[in-house]
């Protein structure tokens, strides 16, 4: 064979070699095609096998713990059933149930067991106003009448000075639990907000605080009269629906036609009676009107932890738990929690000083508690350790002024060792369950 015959064969294999790699390696039809840099963002967050271990193995240390803690719980006739969320760092560690929806059947709590919120509900509002703060859509110094011309507490000039944050700090001078029951009567707080001037004022505005839900509740109606936006509306579009908070509702309707939901017990003699579910708050929102599961709250602990920074900044979120005034005094539960220090209301939630372990340094909790319809809940966030601790209990049960220490003390000891590396940064999968191994 010729010396050009082999030339032109060999320049025919190659060509028909180069083809079939063109053909192998061309994107199909609908497919995206790959980018060279994934493989090197897969070797950046691809996470060490001992750190998946030893994440596994913390989560079933803790939820064993958990087990115990409320089967006892349970046993003893404290509580019927409970929803429980965990977050360390950027991971949900723990979203589960214990115990029964309803006692007289066998169906039990899960981690998407929905409950009712209570008071839990006015963290969610604190934070919002704070994001319209944060847009200059609002300020804490805007006055509620400027926004609510009927609204009046006690004479004019106490009126004029009475501002949004004195009625997200429960600062605005008004009797302990002013008109809540009206609020529970089912009253629009369109009826209520000019009934407080048959009120009289205790103290002047910022002096002293003194607990409200009507009060509280007309801070949704300035949102709404500074953004055209209620503040249903207003909640699922800036925190539920980008945070896939999919269970949680705002209204009676969509709880009653849920199939997953704890019903309210009460302690008849001793033992626990179902009750149903009533249709109060869902006309303060601000206040009391949110429900959600275990799941939802774990998603939410973790925002608040400033792990969201796409939805809200960390700086912009801090502004709510900045302390307002003082809650003085010693005979609310929590300030009866080991190494209580002092007490403060900031808005929409108490943050409470603390120390442990006999440092001298202080901590920092913000909490709050909810109670409505028979429902008791807890929510802890601890910002320096980067920890989030939520219950929800469908009993008024007195477990409640305890849970949060006694959990803090079973986490603490389950992570005792200082290597414990919870959060992986830029890792949406690596959250509760879906630890993915590299």
């Amino acid at each position: 064979m010729s010396r050009l015959k082999l030339l032109l064969i060999s320049a025919g294999m190659i060509m028909f070699l180069m083809g079939l790699l063109f053909i192998f390696n061309s994107p199909q039809p609908g497919s995206k095609p790959e980018m060279s840099a994934s493989t090197d963002q897969f070797k950046e967050i691809r996470i060490p096998q001992e750190e998946i271990i030893l994440y596994k193995s913390r989560q079933e240390e803790l939820q064993a713990a958990l087990q115990a803690y409320f089967d006892e719980a349970i046993a003893a006739g404290d509580i019927v059933g409970a929803g429980v969320s965990i977050v360390k760092g950027d991971s949900i560690v723990i979203s589960d149930g214990f115990g029964k929806r309803n006692i007289r059947n066998q169906e039990e709590v899960d981690g998407q067991t929905i409950f009712r919120l209570g008071s839990l509900s006015k963290g969610f509002t604190g934070i919002l106003a704070a994001d319209f703060i944060h847009e200059g859509k609002l300020h804490w110094e805007d006055k509620v009448k400027d926004y609510i011309p009927e609204f009046q507490l006690g004479d004019p000039q106490h009126t004029e000075k009475i501002t949004l944050a004195n009625i997200l700090s429960h600062t605005a001078g008004a009797p302990y639990h002013s008109f809540t029951n009206l609020i529970e009567a089912g009253l629009p707080l369109q009826d209520i907000a000019p009934r407080f001037k048959e009120v009289k004022p205790i103290s002047n505005p910022g002096a002293l605080y003194s607990y409200q839900n009507a009060l509280f509740a007309l801070s949704g109606e300035m949102m709404h009269k500074a953004t055209g936006q209620g503040i249903r509306n207003s909640l699922e579009q800036r925190f539920f629906n980008p945070l896939e908070m999919c269970s949680t509702t705002m209204d009676h309707e969509t709880l009653l036609n849920n199939s997953n939901v704890a019903l309210p017990h009460s302690k008849w003699r001793k033992s626990w009676r179902p009750k149903k579910l009533n249709d109060h708050y869902y006309n303060a929102i601000a206040a009391g009107g949110i429900s959600a599961n275990a799941e939802d709250m774990g998603k939410w602990m973790r925002f608040v932890l400033g792990h969201n920074p796409e939805i809200m900044s960390r700086s912009a979120i801090e502004e709510t738990f900045k302390p307002y005034i003082e809650i003085k005094g010693h005979s609310k539960y929590y300030q009866r929690w080991p190494g209580h220090v002092s007490s403060y209301y900031g808005f929409g939630w108490r943050i409470h000083k603390m120390t442990e372990d006999n440092a001298e340094r202080e901590t920092t909790i913000w909490h709050h508690g909810g109670s409505v319809n028979n429902y008791r809940n807890e929510i802890a966030i601890y910002p320096e350790a980067d920890l989030g601790i939520c219950v929800l209990l469908n009993s008024n049960s007195r477990l409640a002024r305890t849970v949060v220490p006694d959990l803090y003390a079973i986490v603490k000891k389950v992570f005792r060792q200082p290597d414990s590396h919870m959060a992986y940064k830029g890792l949406p999968e690596c959250r509760g369950h879906n630890v993915e191994e590299g």
